[in-house]
């Protein structure tokens, strides 16, 4: 198992248990009184704080089980989980700058992505981009073997 089917697998497992953990009432705290950013926010129901840092509501929680579950999934094969952790750095540093801007800090009504969930967001999207980019050297080595292959063939590209 390469690096980027590793960091896939274990990042699936970490948000499928993030998404699912967010729908447990003894986990998720119940905050007496709501930041006034909850106020933008469209969509309350099941809001609070995982583990008393991270501000969910049931999109939220949804949307971590599906980046679990495609992470899971996406771990099977080389090129899958590259591809899978390639667009999760991007679409997570995203969410991560959105968290960052006042006006887009609960995505436009849908889910909060302030506070310790910037933090969440930009340190995956980092691993994403490190390991769906960089990290596995021998798609490219294979890439070049291929070239070269062709080059003594004489086929053309």
């Amino acid at each position: 198992m390469k690096a980027a089917q590793k960091f896939a697998l274990i990042i699936g497992i970490i948000y499928l248990a993030i998404g699912l953990s967010g729908f447990i009432p003894a986990i998720v705290s119940q905050s007496g009184s709501m930041p006034p950013s909850i106020e933008k926010l469209g969509v309350v129901s099941g809001f609070g704080y995982l583990m008393g840092l991270f501000p969910v509501n049931t999109p939220h929680n949804i949307i971590h089980i599906v980046t679990g579950l495609l992470g899971i999934v996406a771990s099977i094969a080389l090129d899958s989980s590259r591809l899978f952790s390639g667009q999760l750095g991007i679409y997570y540093t995203t969410l991560a700058v959105l968290g960052l801007v006042p006006v887009a800090n609960t995505f436009f009504g849908l889910f909060p992505l302030y506070g310790a969930d910037v933090f969440l967001h930009g340190l995956t999207g980092a691993l994403g981009i490190y390991f769906g980019f960089f990290a596995t050297p021998s798609l490219l080595k294979l890439f070049k073997k291929e070239l070269k292959e062709d080059a003594v063939s004489g086929e053309i590209l």
